[in-house]
Order: C-alpha cells, then structure tokens, then sequence
C-alpha cells in the first residue's frame, strides 16, 4: 500500500517506518526540516518536506495514499516554554488543515494519533485538545474512515525528570502514591498501529495503546533500582507549589495550568475512565524493559 507518515522520524514515526517497510509497503514521509531527507530515504522511504501548516502541501502529498498516518506533536506546533503560544488556536489549526487536505486529496483511510482524554473536553487538562482535534475529524463524510489511536502516558516522558533525579534524588510530581495507571512505549504505539493499518476499515473506531499498568511508587523503584539509586522517591508535592515551580522554570501559562489539572485527573482516575471502559491488550514492552533503556541513556548523559 502507499502510506503517508507525519511526524517525520520521531519516536513514533520512525520505528513505524521501520516496521512499514518491513512489510514492504510504499512509504511517503512527511518533514519540515530538510536535513532529514538522507535518514528518510535510508529507510527506503520518499521524503516530502514541508510543512504542516500548508494545506496545498498536504494535500498534494496525500494524493494517492491508501492510507494517511495523521498526528500532531506539541513541540512541532508550539514550544511549551513560550509564555505567548497559542495551543488551543494552534491545535485547532492543524486539525482543519489535515480535515481540509484529506478532503481536497480525496484519501478514505485515516490512521489518527490522539491520545488518552481525547473522551472528552472538560476536566483533563491540555489534553482535551485532542477531544478538539478528533471532533474535527469526525466532520468528515462518512465515506472517510478513521482509526483513533489514542495511547497512554509514554515511558519515555519519564527522560524529562533526569535533571530532578540527578540533583534531589526524585521524581517531583503534583500525584502519586500506589495507585496504578497505564503507561506505554513509543515502540507498542508503532507496532499496534502497522498492524491496524493492514487490517479492515470501517466507519471510525477508537482504539487504546498501553504496555502495562504500574503505579508512579513502583516507576521510582525500578528507575532507581536500574541506575544504582535504590533511595529514588517519587515525591508529591501540593499542586499550588508543583504549579508554581513549572511557572517558574518558564512554562506556558496555559501548559503550566493544563498540566495540574491533569494529574489531578490522573490522580482521582477520572483521566482513565474511558479507557478502563475499552482496555486494551497490553503491549510487549514493561516497565522492566524501560528502566534498563533509561538507566542507559541515565548513564550515558552523566558521562
């Protein structure tokens, strides 16, 4: 099949490149830097550079594809240390550039990465622009199938508390405690959506990604017990106090507010709710096979 990517060779796009091609399919992969073309095309892909933002781009690069991989990272549409980004405007931009781009290309088999809350639009922070994202999406005619894949919190999000690790010996975090939640690898995410991709499309489904569910008390130990820190805590600290730390590093306003109101909704389940309600078969990679990643790249930035 000829299949269009996002996401240029991100932690997801990539290993799902890899595996694509693998399975010998025609690939198309969407960058906005062109430094990445060579690394592109030693995948046996072709590259598409630009941009995003350009419905003319998008639309003329999904001419042709049986099916459109779509997702719309963060950092790739603003950065969350500008104190004057725009991610609710931003967001919602994307998300009638790709519904206006699918239109004029005329593709009918949509693959969408969104994300855990994308159930609803109150009560989860940030995350509730994926709600806005998907409700775009829905607008399109119902000859457009959709599959919404919406993953679990990453793994590899646990990398951005390394300087924390380092200097306090913790994982400081507005929640905590014994109580499990659901976490996934990049790697999972890859290897579920290839595998949706050769199987039937039907109208729009919704489809859950996670590895394994653990609780963030067992996240410290078997991060610490992994990089020979067995006294590794993961710390709650008031909301007030995580909020105003994270403003005061440099964060976004509204990322900043966003963030708190999330894990208040992990903390009080509310965030999961939807998913407990259609759990998922769990991936291959646990948190077991995580920590001795991350005490490797633990290690590796300590040299």
């Amino acid at each position: 099949m000829n299949i269009v990517i996002t996401g240029s060779l991100g932690n997801i796009s990539k290993p799902l490149a890899e595996e694509l091609s693998r399975k010998n399919h025609s690939l198309t992969i969407i960058s906005s830097k062109e430094e990445r073309r060579q690394a592109i095309e030693a995948l046996g892909a072709e590259a598409a550079i630009g941009s995003i933002q350009d419905v003319d781009f998008l639309t003329a690069t999904f001419k042709e594809a049986d099916i459109v991989y779509l997702m719309e990272a963060w950092e790739g549409i603003g950065n969350i240390f500008d104190k004057n980004a725009d991610f609710v405007a931003a967001f919602t931009k994307v998300g009638n550039n790709y519904k206006q781009a699918i239109e004029n290309s005329g593709v009918k088999r949509i693959v969408h990465l969104s994300s855990i809350g994308a159930h609803t639009n109150q009560g989860i922070g940030s995350l509730y622009l994926h709600n806005t994202v998907e409700t775009i999406l829905n607008q399109l005619p119902e000859s457009v199938t959709i599959k919404f894949m919406r993953p679990v919190g990453f793994f590899t999000n646990l990398y951005r508390y390394v300087a924390s690790i380092k200097s306090q010996s913790a994982i400081i975090q507005s929640y905590g405690g014994d109580q499990k939640e659901p976490w996934v690898s990049p790697l999972d995410i890859a290897a579920v959506i290839a595998e949706e991709m050769e199987k039937p499309f039907e109208g729009r489904s919704v489809h859950y990604l996670a590895s394994d569910e653990v609780s963030p008390n067992e996240i410290a130990k078997a991060l610490g017990d992994a990089i020979g820190m067995p006294v590794l805590k993961w710390q709650v600290i008031p909301r007030e106090q995580m909020l105003q730390q994270i403003l005061d590093a440099g964060m976004n306003e509204w990322i900043a507010k966003g963030l708190i109101e999330m894990q208040a909704a992990q903390q009080d389940g509310s965030l999961y709710e939807d998913y407990y309600r259609n759990k998922p078969t769990m991936g291959k990679v646990k948190l077991a096979d995580f920590a001795k990643e991350f005490a490797l790249t633990y290690h590796n930035q300590s040299n």
